[in-house]
């Protein structure tokens, strides 16, 4: 049974429960925008407190566990939301992990986890939803400016499932454009998130307070910035974009060091 009106458009996110994802979820719901959210249960959000933030946005949001390291987790929970709403439009593939890790210590383990997660994962939100994509339906994926632009010490693993994202979202844009089907890549820079805040794999808090002054704004960016990048993407307003990588750093990349 669909519980929505068949005329309202569905988002597919990965990685919901926190951070950019949340602030997609919750962005979406304030457009009319009916939501599949997916939260991976092992992580310390916790769901009910990001369901409740998304439906006080006035929105209508279906939540479903999901592991995209697992092939088959993305295709229940693409199956799942498709036959709650009847209907997908935008698929954004957000969900990641972030492990610190010095090259003397990168295990294949380590180096296999984090591509799983990070590019993989992309990949099979991407092959789960093209089916039910129709023309004027639009995939994204978040990358980052670490691997998407900059190398980051510490995290060759990571910067090398970011970089390989826009390479995925270009030649799908190229394979799905005769569909009318676009795909782009976001890559943010520094966003305060959950994942940035984590000091042992990340920046820190202090971290991120120290980065703000090489940033020409003057400040890292808040989740709402690259939720409302993504939705612009996934928007009419962008039927003509297809392909891209939006850098959207509060001009980090174009400063010329002092």
């Amino acid at each position: 049974m669909h519980l929505t009106s068949s005329t309202q458009p569905v988002a597919a996110i990965s990685g919901a429960a926190s951070g950019i994802g949340l602030a997609l979820a919750t962005l979406y719901a304030q457009r009319g925008v009916n939501v599949i959210a997916g939260y991976y249960p092992a992580d310390p959000h916790d769901p009910a407190l990001a369901a409740a933030q998304v439906e006080a946005a006035g929105g209508n949001a279906l939540w479903l566990p999901l592991d995209v390291a697992s092939t088959d987790s993305v295709d229940a929970f693409i199956a799942q939301g498709v036959q709650h709403f009847g209907r997908l439009d935008y698929m954004v593939a957000n969900a990641g992990i972030l492990r610190r890790a010095p090259i003397e210590e990168m295990s294949d383990a380590r180096w296999d986890d984090m591509l799983n997660v990070d590019l993989t994962g992309v990949m099979r939100c991407f092959r789960a939803a093209t089916p039910h994509l129709h023309a004027g339906a639009s995939l994204v994926a978040v990358s980052s400016i670490a691997g998407g632009v900059y190398g980051w010490q510490d995290h060759a693993h990571y910067a090398a499932a970011k970089a390989a994202v826009p390479g995925i979202c270009r030649s799908l844009a190229v394979e799905l454009a005769p569909r009318g089907v676009r795909c782009n890549a976001i890559i943010p820079g520094l966003i305060e998130t959950p994942q940035s805040l984590d000091k042992q794999n990340s920046l820190g808090p202090e971290g991120l307070a120290k980065a703000a002054s090489a940033i020409p704004l003057a400040r890292v960016g808040r989740p709402e910035e690259i939720a409302k990048v993504i939705a612009f993407l996934t928007s009419e307003e962008s039927s003509y974009l297809t392909g891209q990588s939006l850098i959207v750093d509060g001009g980090l990349t174009v400063r010329w060091p002092d």
